[in-house]
């Protein structure tokens, strides 16, 4: 095969000239991948749009979302640890006992429905709030402590 190539020069030139086109349309197909989900790490790909508000982190770390405050005015408690099977209802009832509780919500799976363990509780006033952080920390309901504490953004 050397030898055909010394002796006929044409013929390495057509083949380089096919091996740049081979590699060349390669490329092209390997960039129109990449370019139509945005997921490849070869810096070729579409740029990712970032949600509203998000914070740019350094290359290598996730980017996380900060929500805004509660728009009425109310403070947002955070509440860990819960049962699987409370229920938006009986976290509500527990916060009422110590002030008006404008909404009670438990986070949960957008998947499968079934609750993360945790959840936030919205109460207009300071002093409620604190009544409410003070004596159900640490109370058990259905077999598990509640972690309460006032939401970081």
């Amino acid at each position: 095969m050397i030898q055909l190539f010394k002796t006929n020069p044409a013929a390495a030139g057509m083949l380089a000239a096919f091996a740049f086109l081979l590699g060349a349309a390669i490329y092209a197909l390997l960039a129109k991948l990449c370019a139509c989900d945005g997921g490849c790490k070869c810096g070729k790909s579409a740029k990712r749009q970032r949600p509203e508000g998000a914070v740019q982190k350094p290359e290598g770390q996730k980017t996380q979302t900060r929500h805004a405050p509660p728009a009425d005015g109310s403070i947002e408690i955070y509440v860990g640890n819960l049962s699987y099977d409370l229920t938006e209802d009986r976290l509500r009832t527990e916060f009422e006992a110590f002030g008006k509780v404008n909404s009670a919500r438990i986070i949960t799976n957008r998947y499968n429905g079934k609750s993360k363990g945790f959840g936030f509780v919205h109460m207009p006033d300071r002093k409620e709030v604190d009544a409410a952080i003070a004596a159900l920390s640490d109370k058990e309901i259905l077999g598990r402590k509640l972690k309460c504490n006032v939401a970081k953004n």
